[in-house]
């Protein structure tokens, strides 16, 4: 949720940075019902201030045998208009949040606007791999090696489903092992959260309203309303872990990481050259979060950005990293850096981790705030997050990356070791 006091104080600068999003708004509708929500606030608290004097009065008046008639008519026509008024403000209240919770994150100051064609490659690792015979698709390998059984997966859950099978199931616990034992030797604590969340923390996150459709909602018996929901990332539970504390400075930074599968409605046909694990409903992933003082923000986006790349770095893969435009940020986050991994079946690089500056913006939604040492007054934290790392598309990644021209597949060295010490998958 962005600051109400920037938006009455600097209008057009605030509508021209969302504007580096894509997102156009016009405040002055906004503006004339906030000003009038504020003066009826004030009047109503005066007249409230009133009606008890008043009546403190009247049982004084009563007792020395004064008439209290004039009073009691004025008491009348104050609680009238204290009703009517307390009406508009709670009709005003409600349209103010929902315009509020419509709008996107402002951009930071170093992000270019507009959409994907302004993002930035800022750097690349590895070469890209070249073969010298007809490479595979990761879907045609996996089937042949019996490391993933799509047929399966398709009867069981429908498309987007697959099922991990012999030594592609280790491959994934491997990739899981791997990322965890990384995280825990950079100090992040580790937590299993629930998977089935409450509506307030898609709120928090800022997934919700506007992107509720985009979750698998558990509905209430009335088949409408739904209070809960499978949690799309992790990242959704992380953020909420702290909802409505206010922490101490010397907290600071918080640094978690989860694993959970994600559940994701993906809405939408597939692209044809996304068959296999590229687009699911349902796969694994590690997510990192922190929770830090403004003034940390930078340092903690950096070391997400590190820690992901370094992750794909060590597993052999050609990968890229991508500062992302204003437009192609999430309506959340005011910065963020994709870390892209090369599938040559797509000729493409594919996103396997989203490092992303949230700002206050979260920490508003969700009223997470630290108790400034100095002043002693409470200001809102800010979150970051990053996955590291997604397996769906790092899965593909080695499988097409690593192939060779007998058909066999090279397990990465940092994974051996999960892997009963094999160094193939052949078939």
């Amino acid at each position: 949720m962005l600051d109400i006091t920037l938006i009455r104080e600097q209008p057009d600068f605030v509508r021209d940075e969302l504007a580096k999003k894509g997102y156009a708004v016009d405040f002055s509708v906004f503006l004339e019902r906030d000003a009038k929500r504020r003066q009826l606030i004030y009047e109503t608290e005066r007249l409230k201030a009133e009606k008890n004097q008043t009546s403190a009065q009247i049982p004084q008046l009563k007792k020395s045998g004064q008439d209290v008639a004039p009073l009691l008519a004025r008491m009348k026509e104050i609680n009238e208009t204290i009703k009517s008024g307390d009406e508009q403000i709670s009709h005003l209240n409600t349209v103010q949040k929902a315009f509020l919770d419509a709008l996107p994150n402002l951009p930071a100051d170093d992000v270019l606007p507009g959409g994907k064609e302004n993002n930035q490659v800022v750097r690349s690792v590895g070469k890209r791999p070249e073969f010298s015979f007809q490479p595979q698709h990761h879907v045609d390998l996996c089937e042949r090696l019996g490391l993933i059984d799509y047929k399966s997966g398709a009867r069981l859950g429908g498309s987007g489903f697959w099922v991990y099978r012999k030594l592609g199931a280790q491959l994934e616990w491997a990739l899981l092992n791997y990322f965890i034992e990384e995280h825990l030797k950079d100090g992040y604590e580790m937590i299993l959260p629930p998977h089935i969340l409450t509506w307030q923390c898609g709120y928090t996150a800022g997934q919700f309203p506007k992107f509720a459709d985009d979750v698998f909602q558990l509905r209430q018996d009335d088949g409408e309303s739904f209070s809960q929901f499978i949690l799309p990332t992790a990242e959704t539970a992380l953020v909420n872990l702290h909802r409505d504390e206010i922490l101490s400075a010397d907290q600071l930074p918080l640094k978690y990481f989860a694993f959970t599968p994600c559940y994701r409605k993906e809405a939408g046909s597939y692209r044809a050259e996304e068959r296999g694990m590229i687009r699911g409903h349902q796969f694994n992933k590690i997510e990192m979060f922190q929770y830090v003082l403004p003034g940390q923000a930078d340092q903690a986006l950096q070391e997400l950005v590190d820690k992901a790349s370094r992750l794909v770095e060590n597993l052999g893969l050609h990968f890229q990293v991508s500062k992302l435009a204003a437009g192609d940020c999430s309506a959340s986050m005011r910065r963020t850096y994709d870390i892209e991994v090369w599938i040559p079946s797509m000729n493409d690089y594919k996103e396997v981790s989203s490092a992303s500056d949230a700002g206050d913006y979260q920490a508003r939604r969700g009223n997470i705030r630290y108790r400034d040492p100095a002043s002693q007054k409470p200001g809102f934290v800010h979150t970051l997050n990053a996955s590291g790392l997604a397996t769906s598309r790092i899965f593909p990644a080695i499988i097409e990356q690593f192939q060779m021209a007998d058909g066999r597949i090279a397990i990465p060295d940092v994974l051996q070791k999960w892997m009963g010490g094999i160094k193939w998958l052949e078939a």
